[in-house]
Order: structure tokens, then C-alpha cells, then sequence
């Protein structure tokens, strides 16, 4: 893969109405999950038809995802969601990423921060190490490993705070398997387990994150487009697209991509006129400055 030139400002990016806009200018692209193709409750059709186009033109894709569950997981998340396989060549997901920072702190025990939903990132684990891994009790764990918040629906990183002191009094590193502060679950705004991660760290803990905007799953989305490909990858011409500025398009920012912003995803009420309503200009131009970062391109929903 080539290195690209730094097109990053504070412009705001330009408003494309058609992903078609652009299907000459990329070869590639990576395309984040929640909030784009779906909000974890309901898809995107729009979103999913415009990726199959850019299939259907010879223009690979691999979905990139802060979920904390391996691809086969998230696959079948999506199917169940009615998004196929025609809309995508591959999948990067934290949770892959995750499991292999869980092998590489082996032979130490890991601790679960998180749901039961989340165990299969133990068994992704145990496949690359070639052994069981399974998460222990906090007094015989050798570091934690953060996938979310066991009841998303109720609790808050609030819940959280006795078991990170007693992490921190271990003095326990973490693996957050999860970047993101927050998503939207159908209307519920619902944290995290980077709220939990951002707590620790303010108690002085370790975290290690696997997920965007970190660098660690954009060499593993980048791999595997270019391995759909069949050939080299100019990273100028690799377009990524996402709906949060702290992770997609921060992430995309650092790797040198350039990128799509989806207005109506997790920044639809800071950004949009109420439900469903346009794009708040000013509003928007100030969102960017707070940031200190831009997308080079905005939509409002994901459509070709």
C-alpha cells in the first residue's frame, strides 16, 4: 500500500447527495457499521443497495467495525438485519482485534468487563492461541478486558467505578474491545464499554484499545481490502465512511484516508434540525471547529 498526501482541513467537507458521486474517484472502501448501515434494530436498505453497487463496479469493501465480537458474530448480525454478503468483501470488526491482543498478553488470565453476548471474542482467542481462554475471577486476573456494559439499557460507567478501583489498586492494564463512548440503539442513546476505558484511564489505569480510531483494525480493514482486490492498494484512493467524528473519521484522519461523514447517525441531534431534518449549517461548521478535524465528504444518509 501507498502512502497518501494530507488532505485534512476544517472546511466542513463537501455535500455529496449520490455515493455514484464519487464511485470514479476510489478503488476501495471501508465502511463503518451501527449508524450507517444500521441503528441495532433496523437497516439501512439505501445504505446496503449502495455498497452492492460499488461491488458490482469492481470497487471492494470491507465493513469496519468498533464491535467487540469476531466478524462471523457480526455477519450474522447483519443477515439478520437483511444486509448480505453481496454488500461486502470482508469485515473488520475490534472484537478480532481484541482477541489477538488477548493472545499476545498470554500466559496471563483475563477478567470480563462486560455481557455474556460478548464471550465469543474469548473463543476467537482461544482459536489463534491453540488453547482455552476463558476470563477468571478479578483476584486471579492478570489484566481486564473491557467489551461494554453487562445491562446497556440501565447502567452508566457510574456502575462501574468499584470495580475499576479495584482494578487499579491491582494495577491491572485493560483491552477495551469497544473505542466507542456511546451509540444509538434504535432511539436509546446507550454507553460503551470506551466510557468505561476512558474512566479507568482517568484513574491512571492501562488501557489498550482495539478498535477505531486506533491503528491496529485500520491495518486489518486495509489488509483484507486490498487481499479482495487482488492487488495493491494507493491509500489516495481508499475512501472510508462513518457517522462519528471521535472514531470513523478521526481514525480515517490519522491513516491518511480520506472520508465520509454520515450526518444522521450518532451526531443526528447535534447536527440536524430536529428528527429527520436538515442539516443545521452553522451548527455544523462549529461541530467540525470543535473537533479540529473534517471529513472531506458529508452525506446525510448513506445512499447511491
Amino acid at each position: 500500500m501507498t502512502q497518501k498526501t494530507d488532505h485534512s482541513g476544517l472546511d466542513g467537507g463537501a455535500m455529496l447527495s449520490n455515493l455514484s458521486e464519487l464511485c470514479e474517484r476510489y478503488d476501495g472502501v471501508l465502511c463503518d457499521i451501527w449508524g450507517v448501515l444500521h441503528n441495532g434494530e433496523r437497516s439501512q436498505a439505501a445504505a446496503a443497495d449502495a455498497l452492492r453497487h460499488l461491488r458490482r463496479l469492481g470497487k471492494p469493501v470491507t465493513l469496519i467495525t468498533n464491535a467487540p465480537r469476531p466478524k462471523a458474530e457480526v455477519a450474522e448480525q447483519l443477515a439478520s438485519l437483511g444486509i448480505t454478503a453481496e454488500s461486502y468483501d470482508a469485515i473488520a470488526t475490534s472484537g478480532d482485534v481484541c482477541a489477538q491482543a488477548i493472545v499476545d498478553r498470554l500466559p496471563g488470565l483475563p477478567y470480563l468487563i462486560g455481557p455474556d453476548r460478548d464471550l465469543p471474542v474469548f473463543a476467537a482467542a482461544s482459536s489463534l492461541a491453540g488453547r482455552k481462554i476463558a476470563p477468571v475471577p478479578l483476584e486471579a486476573a492478570d489484566f481486564a478486558v473491557c467489551t461494554g456494559l453487562v445491562d446497556d439499557t440501565v447502567e452508566t460507567p457510574d456502575d462501574y467505578v468499584g470495580v475499576l478501583k479495584a482494578l487499579r489498586a491491582k494495577n491491572l492494564p485493560m483491552i477495551c474491545a469497544n473505542p466507542d463512548l456511546v451509540v444509538y440503539r434504535g432511539d436509546q442513546l446507550v454507553f460503551c464499554a470506551g466510557a468505561v476505558a476512558e474512566r479507568y484511564e482517568a484513574m491512571g489505569g492501562e488501557v489498550e484499545q482495539a478498535g477505531k480510531p486506533y491503528a491496529a483494525i485500520y491495518r486489518l480493514a486495509l489488509g483484507l481490502l486490498e487481499r479482495a482486490r487482488n492487488r495493491p492498494l494507493d491509500l489516495d484512493r481508499v475512501l472510508a465512511i462513518g457517522d462519528a467524528m471521535h472514531t470513523d473519521i478521526a481514525g480515517a484522519t490519522a491513516m491518511g484516508l480520506d472520508s465520509l461523514l454520515i450526518t444522521e447517525g450518532i451526531h443526528r441531534k447535534e447536527l440536524h434540525e430536529g428528527e429527520g431534518g436538515p442539516l443545521d449549517a452553522e451548527g455544523y461548521k462549529q461541530f467540525t471547529h470543535d473537533h479540529g478535524i473534517s471529513p472531506v465528504y458529508r452525506m446525510n444518509r448513506l445512499a447511491w
